[in-house]
């Protein structure tokens, strides 16, 4: 079908809204056009992931790092300093914390309700939105009550509800783009009529990633084959300059069908001046694209043509600054340069600087629905029939770590249905984060059985990590279960009270792999020192290594359940450097976790104890954790411990008979 080309009659672009701004100096390029130039600025808010407040509702506190309302900051500094000024969100702001779990599980979208992070953007005066993938995360229905509330259209151009011969035919699910018919001061100050043409994209991996809201209902087109039928009939429509907003990152300069990561070969496509970019989670132009084909990662080009991606969470502010000249009854841009603003600096010592405060209308405009938030953190989400600790996390088979891992498996055994890797036996990769060492003796997990509140699970999962599956073979299954066996001390067969564990080992190293079953075996030298290096190459702690009751074999292949950290080569695990990922979510653990516990209402992670120290007749080993340990011992039926007294520093000391 053929799109009608939208008209959107608004304000003036956006300048000078903060009291002061007269003392901001213009940008040189606003201060130097001529009478045929002009000055237009781009600002791109990314991966908002719903973070309005300065607030990490997981850990329930604030926090300098996040929320739209900071980077509502340099918004207002930025249109002060621009003669004309556009604000654009590239996708990525519907799910991603509890607020947008509260609104999607806990007070639902009817008809005419305002969901928050769009109240807020309204309260910015957004120009224009493109959809991510989080947008599907709860369903069609949500995301269109949802957008109906927005003030500013919401484009997407590869999100299709009925697919025709070519993407100039199809039926989208929202409009592919936009044409914003604005005014323009040029250099001499006198106003002109221009035509921006926006045009939005997402990683059709949304497929698969949301096949149960999807599928049936919509289909996704590959980025860069829409980009080539869509931009020509934009330029037939008068589109003078042409945007793309991509929610997809920067990766090959060679295109292939259905890629996720498509910025650099859509900017090859002809007709599109700029990109905004995202999805990634980076930040763009930095040195982290350094040597990247087609890409210049000081000036913000690939291909030539400027383009930003401006972190994630409201971490900053990008921002694009166009000179555009009039010439031959057309606007082209002649130059450009590209920034992004952070809202924080983190310093050497890892201590954070805020670098803006919140502009008080945008926390307003949400502070009824934060504040319904913090209650929704506090309260149960669900229940668990055992005591979620990790004391004893380093020493057994834990229910710390094994909800984390059910979780994960939860979520990849549905993400493996319908692909080539279905059938093969799935395994889950989990490690304790809080359990004692240089956190003290109070640093652990420690939730009663009953309720469990969403804030439980920042205590369960502490860092922002990404899911992903990895696919190995038996000897690199062993080989990662041989490096997570470091966290042990050589101890000789028979020693009597020897130390257990290697302090320099870090505990979110020590993986425990669920699906299979094994023993380890301190009495061996250890395979790795504590940074992954080889130090005994025919060291082999690991026996009994089962799956389904059969041996383990070299050959046998597995697909384990893991995070982006791991799995791109974290702590130097076989198996695990990024050349084995066969799936990449786009959600973190976190939320996983919390999805996990809403589906099942009540959770029962008691430990099913599929790995243990080997016996070794006659010897005694000593362990440190937290004293609180000591009202759990009766937790562990399958070892032999006894308290051995206090330990150093404050830890209680437990003696294990092997």
């Amino acid at each position: 079908m053929d799109h009608p080309n939208t008209h959107i009659h608004r304000r003036d672009f956006l300048s000078g809204t903060i009291a002061g701004s007269a003392l901001i100096a213009l940008h040189p390029f606003s201060a130097r056009a001529n009478a045929n130039q002009a000055h237009l600025r781009i600002m791109e808010t990314t991966d908002l992931h719903v973070h309005v407040f300065p607030y990490d509702y997981y850990a329930d506190k604030p926090v300098d790092t996040v929320g739209l309302a900071r980077t509502a900051a340099h918004i207002n500094d930025v249109r002060a300093e621009a003669t004309n000024t556009m604000l654009l969100d590239n996708g990525d702001f519907l799910q991603g914390n509890p607020m947008g779990d509260y609104i999607a599980y806990e007070r639902g979208m009817k008809e005419g309700d305002m969901h928050p992070v769009i109240t807020a953007m309204n309260t910015l005066g957004f120009d224009a939105s493109t959809l991510g993938n989080h947008e599907f995360n709860y369903g069609i229905d949500f995301l269109m009550k949802t957008l109906a509330g927005a003030n500013y259209p919401v484009i997407s151009a590869n999100v299709v509800k009925e697919m025709g011969a070519t993407p100039r035919e199809d039926t989208t699910l929202v409009p592919p783009y936009i044409i914003l018919d604005r005014e323009i001061t040029d250099g001499a100050g006198e106003t002109h009529q221009i035509k921006v043409g926006l045009i939005g994209f997402v990683p059709p991996q949304i497929m698969m990633w949301d096949r149960k809201n999807l599928e049936g209902t919509v289909d996704a087109r590959d980025i860069v084959e829409t980009a080539r039928a869509y931009v020509p009939e934009m330029k037939e429509k008068g589109a003078d300059i042409i945007i793309a907003l991509n929610h997809s990152g920067i990766a090959s300069a060679d295109h292939t069908e259905g890629m996720e990561n498509a910025s650099v070969p859509l900017a090859e496509v002809e007709g599109i001046d700029a990109l905004l970019t995202g999805h990634s989670h980076l930040v763009f132009p930095s040195p982290t694209f350094d040597g990247f084909a087609a890409v210049d990662s000081e000036k913000g080009l690939i291909h030539g043509k400027p383009a930003v991606m401006g972190g994630y969470w409201g971490s900053h502010l990008g921002v694009m600054d166009l000179m555009l000249e009039y010439e031959s009854g057309e606007w082209r841009v002649v130059t450009s340069s590209v920034e992004t603003r952070p809202i924080y600096q983190r310093n050497e010592d890892r201590s954070i600087t805020p670098l803006v405060k919140s502009v008080e209308p945008v926390l307003n405009s949400v502070q009824d629905i934060h504040d319904q938030t913090l209650r929704y953190v506090r309260r149960a989400v669900g229940k668990t029939t055992a005591p979620l600790h990790s004391y004893f996390a380093l020493v057994a088979d834990d229910p710390s770590v094994q909800i984390v891992s059910n979780a994960q498996l939860w979520y990849i055994s549905e993400m493996m249905k319908g692909t080539e890797h279905e059938g093969l036996p799935i395994l889950s990769a989990a490690a304790p984060f809080k359990a004692g060492g240089r956190g003290g003796p109070e640093y652990y997990t420690d939730v009663a059985p009953g309720d469990v509140a969403i804030k439980n699970v920042a205590d369960l999962y502490l860092y922002p990590n990404t899911i992903r599956a990895v696919r190995i073979n038996g000897a690199q299954l062993k080989g990662w279960l041989e490096r997570s066996a470091g966290m042990f001390n050589h101890v000789e067969k028979g020693a009597k009270d020897a130390l257990l564990l290697n302090p320099t080992f870090a505990s979110y190293n020590f993986d425990v792999i669920d699906g299979v079953s094994y023993q380890i075996d301190i009495s061996q030298p250890s395979r790795f020192d504590s940074d992954g290096e080889l130090l005994n190459p025919n060291a082999s702690r690991i026996t009994n290594l089962t799956f389904n009751d059969a041996p383990v074999t070299d050959d046998m292949e597995f697909i384990v359940a893991t995070n982006n950290y791991r799995a791109g080569g974290g702590g130097s695990f076989p198996g695990a450097d990024g050349s084995t990922v066969i799936f990449e979510g786009p959600d973190t653990n976190r939320d996983i976790i919390v999805r996990y516990i809403i589906e099942q209402g009540t959770v029962n992670p008691t430990a099913d104890n599929n790995w243990s120290l080997a016996p070794l007749g006659g010897t005694t080993v000593l362990f440190e954790t937290g004293t609180a340990a000591r009202a759990h011992l009766a937790d562990l039926e399958e070892l032999t411990i006894e308290d051995a007294g206090e330990g150093s520093d404050g830890f209680a000391q437990f003696r294990i008979s092997l």
